[in-house]
């Protein structure tokens, strides 16, 4: 009896904390991509103002975990735009404070673990090639900058200060480090997983053309009470939104975050601001592709789950989150896999960087 109450109790309480948002529900209706693409976009001018007017996220912070190279025929799909086969980018991980009926909340946004994630098979293909050389070959394509475990350490919050953790999507993810399997328990001990229902089901039942770009076993074992399966767009108490935006995944989703820098979106949909604003690019190729088909947006396709809906997704992502403030040719997107220059992969430049961001104050030595 006892369980079952607390059980309820608990549902209740994360009831409290994660709400429900219908902006896009009438919109995500039209089966016509055309169609569907004008009332998206509409409903995300509508739901940028709502956001706007409700208060902003206690704390947000941007740090820099690993960059990693990543196939330029992907990054800009279809574009024939630099002569080097791989592009660098920049992984990062966002720690966000909400204050919510429950009280303030800590959301780790992104975090990865670096060491299980490069088990993908994409990326270990290419490390395997080194033979015994592997471990150079990582240290220089793949090098690390920080870790979860460094970055809360830094900013001096425990492990059981984390309350929630999410990712725009599962690809290369291994969750296991942070919530535990049928093994071990996980560093995280309060913290619970925000996903996607579509997401979840997808990755755990991969086909063919998806397993390249899948941790293995990354999710196996992770005990079913510290995941949330969403079935849509949330808020998570004050200035935090989570906003489906499928098409680089079945089950990706957007952050939104109220800053006092505007609203902040992250998504792995497009690697940076150049693909949101690809008519203003300095990329080589990138600004001519647009001009000649018309696209608003450059897709990062390594899976093409849904393109169309992705191209939408991201026409989304750039009209919620506005222009930036100083660079007002390009929106406020914080992707979580950002194009970066390094010397190692010469050949590009991304136009513009906004690099790591801290807004707020950060509030530690919970009791919990």
């Amino acid at each position: 009896m006892n369980s079952q109450v607390n059980s309820i109790t608990k549902e209740r309480l994360e009831d409290s904390i994660i709400k429900p948002i219908s902006h896009f529900n009438q919109a995500r209706t039209c089966h016509t991509a055309h169609y569907r693409l004008d009332e998206m976009r509409k409903a995300a001018v509508s739901f940028r103002e709502d956001m706007l007017a409700k208060p902003q996220v206690k704390f947000y912070r941007s740090m820099e975990l690993i960059r990693v190279p990543y196939p330029s025929k992907y990054a800009f799909l279809n574009c024939n735009v630099i002569p080097m086969p791989f592009i660098h980018i920049l992984n990062r991980l966002f720690v966000v404070q909400v204050e919510t009926e429950e009280g303030l909340k800590t959301i780790l946004l992104s975090p990865s673990d670096t060491e299980a994630n490069a088990e993908t098979p994409y990326f270990k293909k290419i490390t395997d090639k080194a033979g015994p050389a592997k471990g150079l070959l990582k240290k220089f394509i793949a090098p690390e900058i920080n870790s979860v475990e460094g970055c809360l350490k830094q900013l001096n919050l425990k492990p059981e200060d984390i309350d929630y953790i999410s990712y725009d999507h599962l690809h290369t993810q291994d969750i296991r480090q942070w919530l535990g399997d049928d093994k071990q328990p996980g560093l995280l001990p309060n913290a619970k997983l925000l996903v996607m229902k579509d997401e979840w089901e997808s990755a755990n039942n991969l086909m063919a053309p998806q397993l390249d770009w899948y941790c293995p076993n990354g999710l196996k074992g992770v005990p079913e009470d510290r995941i949330i399966q969403l079935d849509g767009d949330v808020m998570i108490g004050e200035g935090l939104a989570l906003i489906r935006t499928p098409g680089h995944t079945d089950g990706n989703h957007s952050f939104v975050a109220h800053t006092p820098e505007g609203l902040k979106v992250t998504s792995e949909n497009g690697v940076g601001p150049d693909c949101y604003a690809p008519e203003h690019s300095r990329i080589p190729g990138l600004k001519k592709y647009a001009k000649q088909t018309g696209m608003e947006v450059i897709l990062n396709g390594n899976t093409l789950e849904a393109g169309l809906d992705q191209y939408i997704s991201m026409i989304v992502e750039k009209t919620i989150a506005g222009n930036h403030p100083d660079y007002t040719e390009f929106p406020n997107m914080a992707n979580s896999s950002e194009l970066t220059g390094y010397w190692g992969f010469p050949g590009y430049k991304p136009t513009v960087t906004y690099g790591d961001l801290n807004f707020g104050t950060l509030t530690t030595n919970f009791n919990k």
